[in-house]
């Protein structure tokens, strides 16, 4: 994470949209170099985490519920694919759709990114006790859901 200098005026680096900028730079940073060393992206993470949570779905409604846009989804099922860890099948209700479901090696690498996230986690909360991570999580929550709309759809590998 960039620090300011001692001669950074505290007029912006006290500020919580600069300290949130900041960490959020830092979080994305070792969430990715974290997958980056297993070789997946946050995509795959979401796109498995989202299968596992939820089951089959249209690449469409894959889409709405991990917040990847679809012109990346396709990119993404067919990564996953390549890899034997999703796979496609025609919707029986609509031929033209087709529903992509987890496979077991797909159940395998997600219990393997999900350590490699939990291991992001405890890096950047480090510095915080388990109640703090928890009211940091709740306040994050609360800011969250304050400025995001039901049209809002995070676009960014997280």
């Amino acid at each position: 994470m960039a620090t300011p200098s001692e001669e950074s005026p505290a007029s912006w680096t006290n500020l919580p949209s600069w300290l949130l900028t900041q960490t959020a730079n830092h979080a994305h940073r070792l969430v990715t170099e974290g997958f980056s060393a297993a070789d997946a992206r946050g995509y795959h993470y979401r796109l498995l985490a989202t299968l596992a949570e939820f089951g089959p779905a249209s690449q469409a409604t894959l889409g709405r519920r991990s917040g990847i846009h679809l012109s990346d989804m396709v990119a993404t099922i067919n990564e996953l694919a390549e890899r034997d860890l999703v796979q496609r099948s025609p919707d029986p209700a609509d031929r033209r759709r087709n529903i992509v479901s987890l496979t077991t090696a797909g159940k395998r690498r997600l219990r393997k990114l999900d350590k490699r996230l939990a291991d992001a986690q405890a890096e950047l909360l480090e510095p915080l006790s388990p109640e703090q991570r928890r009211h940091l999580t709740e306040l994050l929550t609360l800011l969250l859901d304050h400025h995001s709309g039901p049209a809002d759809s995070p676009d960014e590998e997280r």
